[in-house]
């Protein structure tokens, strides 16, 4: 029993997964495909889903994740924001600028997590929960970036606040989260920020892993 126990919250973990890829909303039967899993176990795992919330049919009858997943997420973001600090504080140090962890949540990129330098005279104030679309800014392209396996920094400048300039790097090898490391400036980046945020995002992910 132990066993078949652990199969089924193994296939219902993947089946939440497989709707959290961005791709939109599948009906029982591409879930049964893209799982490898028998339409019947497909059904068994939508209706324990479904009564809990954790996902939804809409009215052409496709599964989407429900909002049940949202009681998760938040009770996650404290503990990212916890893990992520230490990493953080020594990027912000080492920089000279403002560091912050970003995760998607749906086509915007959140900041859960942001610490400044303690040394520098003027730094980007960049506040938790503030939040921008994927498509502006470096950490929103970095998350971006690692829907598409890439795994390398990006840089911009100004496109979220007037003068800042930002680098960014997706946290790799974790399929449960989408999120990425990056630092915000008003002065310039040297050319190790971005090498140095590339590590920061290697490090949390060791950490979270």
């Amino acid at each position: 029993m132990a066993a078949e126990s652990a199969q089924t919250l193994e296939r219902g973990l993947r089946l939440l997964r497989l709707l959290a890829d961005g791709k939109g909303g599948r009906t029982p039967t591409e879930l049964s495909a893209e799982l490898s899993l028998s339409r019947p176990v497909v059904y068994r795992l939508l209706t324990t889903l479904l009564g809990e919330g954790f996902v939804r049919r809409d009215a052409e009858g496709l599964v989407h994740l429900g909002f049940g997943v949202l009681a998760l997420a938040q009770a996650v973001q404290p503990l990212l924001r916890a893990a992520a600090v230490p990493t953080l504080r020594r990027l912000a140090e080492q920089v000279g600028a403002t560091a912050h962890l970003t995760v998607a949540e749906g086509d915007d990129g959140l900041a859960v997590a942001v610490v400044e330098p303690s040394w520098t005279q003027m730094h980007v104030a960049y506040r938790e929960g503030s939040r921008h679309p994927l498509t502006k800014g470096a950490a929103g392209r970095a998350i971006l970036a690692l829907r598409q396996g890439r795994h390398d920094y990006f840089l911009s400048e100004g496109q979220l606040q007037e003068g800042a300039r930002g680098v960014a790097a997706p946290v790799p090898g974790l399929p449960w989260l989408e999120a990425s490391v990056g630092v915000v400036t008003f002065g310039a980046l040297e050319e190790s920020s971005g090498p140095r945020v590339v590590a920061a995002a290697a490090e949390l992910a060791a950490a979270l892993g």
